[in-house]
Order: C-alpha cells, then sequence, then structure tokens
C-alpha cells in the first residue's frame, strides 16, 4: 500500500433529542459523503458516559440515533453503521493513546475546561480523556477524514498529535514490521502507520443556533425545548416553535451585510438557506424587506417539507427496533473485523504477545 486509501469516519453521542443542529450540521453531510467515499458511522455510546454515567435509555437513545441515520439516507449495506461499545477495540486503543498523549496537551483542551465547569476536581477521568477515546475511533480504523463542527476541531487536531506521535516514536518498529506507508508532514517524510486525519468542515449552516438566543448553539440539554426543532417533533411543533424563535422589530435585510449585530435573524436566514441548499444571498435577495410574519410561514413549510419524511421514516422504525437492531448487530461485526485487522497489526509493531 503506497498511500492511505481514503476513508471518512464520524460519531454522534446518544445524549438526549437529536435536534435540527444535529442534522443539518452532521448528519445531511454524512449522507452526501457516501457518494464516492468508503464511509463508518458510529452511535458513540461510550463517549455518553463522560457526560453522564447512568442512562435509564441508553438502548433507546443509541437506536434513535441509528434510526436518524438511516432515516435520513444513510445505507448500512453500502457503509457500515454501528454502535462504539460493540468493538472493544476503541477502548483497547484508546489506552494506547493515554500513554502517548501528554498531560499538557489534554489541559488545552478548552472543551473540557467548559464542560468541567469551575470545579474541574470533581469531574470525570473519563470525561477529561475523551480525546483520547476520540482519536482512536478514528485511527482504529485509519481513517482519513472526518466531518466536524468547529467545536471538535481541537480533538482532531489532538488525534493528528497523538497520531504523529506514535508514528515518531516507533517509527522503526513501524519499518520493520512492513505496515508503514510513506507520507510528508509539513516537510518532513514519516514513515506512518497512522494517517494524518483531515477535518471536512463546511455547509451552508455548520453552527445552527438556539431558537431563542441567536448567540448559544442549538443544544440538547437546553432547558427549554423552545430553543431547538427535534427531529421527532411533528409537524404542530415545528410550526409553533419557528413561529415563536426570538426575532428583532425590523425586517429582513437585502444584503447580508445588513444581519450583522442580528443574531436571531441571522440564524433563520442560515437554518432556511440550509434547508433549501441556497446561499444566505440568495435567501435575503427572495425575502429582503420582508417582516418576519412573512418569512416565518415560509420558513414553517420549507422546514415540514424536508424533516416530516425523515421524522415519519425514524416513528416508524423505533416502532419496531429489530431491524435497527440487526444493523447495528451487523455493522458492528464489519467494524470489529475492520478494527482487529489494525490491532492485530499495532500488537506487532509494539511488542504485545497475543
Amino acid at each position: 500500500m503506497s498511500e492511505f486509501k481514503k476513508l471518512v469516519f464520524s460519531g454522534v453521542q446518544p445524549t438526549g433529542n437529536l435536534h435540527l443542529g444535529n442534522y443539518l450540521g452532521a448528519i445531511r453531510r454524512f449522507v452526501a459523503l457516501q457518494e464516492g467515499n468508503d464511509c463508518i458511522y458510529c452511535v458513540v455510546d461510550m463517549h455518553a458516559l463522560t457526560a453522564q454515567l447512568v442512562h435509564e435509555d441508553m438502548p433507546s437513545q443509541t437506536r434513535s440515533i441509528a434510526a436518524a441515520f438511516i432515516a435520513a439516507g444513510i445505507d448500512p449495506e453500502k457503509h457500515i453503521v454501528f454502535n462504539q461499545s460493540a468493538v472493544p477495540q476503541h477502548a483497547e486503543l484508546a489506552w494506547i493513546f493515554n500513554c502517548v498523549a501528554r498531560i499538557g496537551w489534554m489541559n488545552r483542551m478548552t472543551q473540557f475546561k467548559d464542560k468541567a465547569g469551575k470545579d474541574r476536581e470533581q469531574a470525570s477521568l473519563g470525561l477529561y480523556a475523551y480525546p483520547s477515546l476520540m482519536a482512536a475511533d478514528i485511527l482504529v480504523y485509519r481513517a482519513t477524514h472526518v466531518p466536524v463542527g468547529e467545536d471538535q476541531k481541537q480533538h482532531l487536531e489532538l488525534a493528528r498529535d497523538i497520531a504523529m506521535k506514535f508514528n515518531l516514536d516507533y517509527a522503526e518498529h513501524i519499518r520493520k514490521s512492513g505496515y508503514g506507508i510513506d507520507i510528508t508532514v509539513g516537510d518532513e517524510p514519516v514513515h506512518a502507520y497512522f494517517p494524518m486525519v483531515e477535518p471536512l468542515i463546511g455547509g451552508p449552516a455548520p453552527r445552527v443556533m438556539s431558537l431563542r438566543d441567536g448567540t448559544k448553539k442549538m443544544s440538547k440539554s437546553d432547558p427549554s425545548d423552545l430553543s431547538r426543532i427535534n427531529l421527532m417533533d411533528d409537524e404542530e411543533a415545528i410550526s409553533k416553535k419557528i413561529r415563536k424563535a426570538k426575532t428583532d422589530p425590523d425586517g429582513l435585510p437585502s444584503e447580508i451585510d445588513g444581519l450583522q449585530g442580528r443574531p436571531e435573524a441571522d440564524n433563520l436566514v442560515a437554518i432556511y438557506a440550509a434547508l433549501a441548499d441556497k446561499s444566505k444571498a440568495d435567501v435575503l435577495a427572495e425575502f429582503g424587506g420582508q417582516q418576519f410574519s412573512v418569512f416565518k410561514p415560509a420558513l414553517v413549510d420549507l422546514a415540514i417539507q424536508v424533516l416530516a419524511p425523515i421524522t415519519g421514516e425514524m416513528r416508524r422504525l423505533m416502532d419496531d427496533t429489530s431491524h435497527i437492531d440487526a444493523i447495528l448487530r451487523k455493522g458492528g461485526e464489519r467494524a470489529r473485523a475492520r478494527a482487529e485487522v489494525t490491532m492485530n497489526q499495532l500488537r506487532d509493531v509494539i511488542g504485545f504477545l497475543y
């Protein structure tokens, strides 16, 4: 093998209800990336323990994420859909990466600081070491590309640091094993076992903001259900939430510059643009000068048109979970087979007897 085969990997945590931001920022991109790529999509249930140790509804949450994948258009036959805990090699590689990563690297992770809050001494070790497991999720398949939002970009950079340090520390072992590939990182030639994974960042609305506060990201954990559109919301709920969405007294501008300093207006225009596969400029060309009393009903109609088929299919799949369970079981088997190839080679490189 003269170069790493392109492989796309990403995962979604089964914590809380999936919402419009998850769909536009992640799942819809997963669907698009199927064309021309080998893709692995994971329900990262082990990561969910970092947010809350005890989950009464973990099976249902896991199935719900998988149902959203399938309902949105991910093909589990051509690609792989599975839940993380079904592949123990993720945890095995995460331990190795815990020994590769440096404490100083972890201390720079802003997401840990945000989630741990002021009393970091009470945060779990799992939350602190979360990025090592994320790196293992990706690199146990030697994935080359990951679609991520801006909030995960720092973790992906850490995954690259971990991969690079492993490649350099074990350079001679990798060469002797015959499993490495010659790559160039910057100007430096490296005989690498792990690729330098690249982020895939983009889309018209990579950050969908709260319907109640345009300065905050739409979140599963927001106490107000009116702040988000859940993928399982019915048409009445979608209509109510958009009509109640916070705005300002001014009408929509005709130019993008007119959205500056108006986060709620900017958010609603961005959501419309993403749902319609248009630019914000196109949306303003159509609705510029109109009041929100005109724009919001149009956004309601569009949101229902796009989301209703997905919601209906999710409900059908969740009514009889045997199909989802079969997809996850088969996906887990396929993912384990790939991951074990990596771990067998790594055991040789590191020197583990097995």
